[in-house]
């Protein structure tokens, strides 16, 4: 899969590109691109699967000129590469997105979700859309785990725990402790014997 990354920081750039190379069954064969001028000539002869983009590349990149300049980008996904603050209107140009922050579970997550949009997999129950660490994570909540607690015996960082538990609130749709109870009851995650009351 040819997966352009179009951020002026080499720094970055360099290093999606390594977290891509590392991610299982993508198959990533990164391209850096450094400019918005690299990005367009690069354009005019291939076409990528995905680009990752900042959206302040190159100071602004203004997809939809971009993508109307271009006849290839059509058949191309464009995701942002959130760095720092940005106008949430920017980001709905864009077919998906993630943060510098995330990990490369996260990372990977958005990925196959964008490869995936449309498929069946939209329909499919909660417990098949969680990853294996998000499952793990929702087990250490319903056992009554602070986050501290949970990273610790996960070996993650605080953030990344604070962050997995985000993107579980957002697929499921559940906000507080008791309703991830009763989901990981109910999709046999834990026993009624392993809750703290």
């Amino acid at each position: 899969m040819k997966i352009v990354v179009a951020e002026t920081s080499v720094i970055i750039r360099s290093g999606l590109a390594s977290v891509l190379k590392r991610i299982p069954n993508l198959n990533a064969q990164p391209v850096e691109i450094g400019s918005p001028e690299s990005l367009s000539h690069y354009m005019q002869m291939h076409t990528p699967d995905i680009v990752i983009a900042n959206p302040t590349f190159g100071g602004w990149f203004d997809l939809l000129a971009f993508k109307a300049s271009h006849e290839r980008a059509a058949s191309t996904r464009f995701m942002a590469l959130v760095c720092s603050v940005i106008d949430q209107n920017v980001l709905k140009a864009y077919d998906g997105h993630f943060s510098i922050c995330d990990d490369t579970d996260a990372i990977s997550e958005h990925i196959s979700r964008l490869l995936h949009t449309g498929d069946e997999e939209e329909d499919t129950g909660g417990a098949d859309v969680l990853s294996q660490r998000e499952k793990e994570i929702i087990t250490c909540v319903v056992k009554g785990m602070t986050n501290k607690a949970i990273a610790d015996k996960l070996f993650l960082s605080i953030h990344t725990i604070i962050t997995h538990r985000r993107n579980i609130a957002r697929k499921l749709q559940i906000h507080s402790p008791a309703g991830l109870t009763i989901y990981a009851i109910v999709n046999k995650l834990v026993a009624l014997e392993d809750i703290k009351l």
